[in-house]
């Protein structure tokens, strides 16, 4: 039986019911103080442009400070609350997974980038740009006879937009290019961290030895080869920790770790507290 979850997955049609979803997405204005005590994750993308404001938006468990002119993307399953002040302007735009993969490749770089890097800092041309993209998407949904096809096309154009900021603001986007092993062991972790944890996998994997994988890690990340994949099971124990009342042993065996009290040291290796410890705070 799959166990009772702490802050349930928040699906895109939980939010203000009486906006018309129809095609599933939704624009929400925030303006003022908003506080979520409580991390929580949705089904669903959420593009957040803010006009101006301060405090705290926790994404997977960094908190990144809120400012004027920035864009915060998240993805589905990521972990997020946030403390905002009461000088905050923002827009939002949430929308369905389905949506999204319709307009996924308008963001032109992989989405493991963005995740990576999900708060962009626009300048003042592309923050005017942006914002008025959304305010033309909000003036659509407010019409009785919305045509979903120019809110999708200047979603599509705001995607366009931040790739093209993206491209010079991602630190790592020039190792990918001129090392994309580094891309694809990554991509490769995230698809296989579960049950593969030793290095050597991967560098079969890429056609490599697993010195060499090590050797570019250290040289492009200051991190061990290990040190990757590691920092993908802490991510997702505890977003797991988080998000549901599962045992910790329940826990331990969906990350491949066959004994708790190893996974347990693990866990503490690596942030300091224990897997118990780490839920109850």
């Amino acid at each position: 039986m799959d166990a009772i979850t702490n802050f349930p997955t928040l699906d895109i049609s939980e939010f203000w019911p009486s906006q018309d979803a129809g095609n599933n997405l939704l624009y929400h204005e925030i303006i003022g103080e908003r506080n979520i005590e409580k991390p929580h994750k949705h089904d669903f993308f959420l593009f957040m442009l803010f006009e101006e404001g301060s405090g705290t938006h926790s994404i997977d468990f960094i908190d990144h400070q809120v400012k004027g002119r920035q864009l915060h993307l998240l993805f589905p399953e990521q972990i997020h609350k946030w403390e905002l002040q009461k000088n905050t302007h923002a827009h939002q735009l949430m929308i369905s997974r389905g949506i999204f993969e319709t307009l996924a490749n308008s963001l032109r770089f992989s989405l493991i980038l963005y995740q990576n890097y999900p708060v962009i800092k626009l300048s003042a041309a592309a923050y005017q740009d942006i914002l008025y993209e959304f305010k033309q998407i909000k003036n659509e949904l407010a019409k009785p006879d919305i045509l979903w096809e120019i809110v999708q096309s200047r979603t599509r154009l705001i995607a366009l937009m931040i790739s093209r900021k993206a491209e010079t603001i991602f630190n790592n986007h020039t190792v990918y290019q001129t090392k994309p092993l580094l891309f694809k062991y990554r991509s490769l972790i995230d698809a296989h961290y579960k049950a593969e944890k030793l290095v050597a996998f991967y560098a079969d994997e890429l056609n490599i030895s697993a010195n060499y994988l090590n050797i570019l890690c250290k040289r492009y990340f200051n991190v061990s080869a290990t040190a990757l994949i590691h920092e993908r099971l802490i991510l997702e124990a505890k977003r797991i920790l988080l998000t549901t009342e599962k045992p910790i042993k329940v826990i331990a065996f969906d990350l491949g770790f066959y004994d708790v009290a190893y996974f347990s040291r693990f866990f503490k290796k690596h942030t300091q507290i224990t897997p118990h410890a780490f839920r109850e705070q």
